[in-house]
């Protein structure tokens, strides 16, 4: 299953609100695992980024709608990423070989 990475910022609702961002988070947990997928851990960060979300999903579109569902309730705005583990990489090299 695919893996992705989510950084989240904060919206100026989001932060008026940030006595919830738990219980969202859990909301965000339910969902993804509703969706079929599973989150590998969230994490309240210091920096450019408020929250990192890492999550495994059946696919593109299913991670693309679980993220712009949340970015839709008007807390977070989030910038998502596909994140490829170490056999896949490989894979991805193997081609890259078989290419030239």
């Amino acid at each position: 299953m695919p893996t992705f990475i989510t950084f989240v910022k904060w919206t100026d609702q989001g932060i008026r609100n940030v006595r919830d961002t738990v219980k969202r988070a859990k909301d965000i947990t339910t969902q993804v695992q509703n969706s079929g997928g599973a989150v590998k851990g969230i994490y309240w960060t210091m920096g450019q980024y408020d929250v990192v979300i890492i999550f495994d999903a059946p696919d593109d579109t299913t991670a693309t709608s679980l993220m712009m569902f949340g970015g839709s309730l008007g807390n977070i705005r989030t910038e998502t990423v596909r994140a490829f583990p170490e056999g896949e990489m490989e894979n991805i090299l193997e081609k890259i070989h078989k290419l030239g």
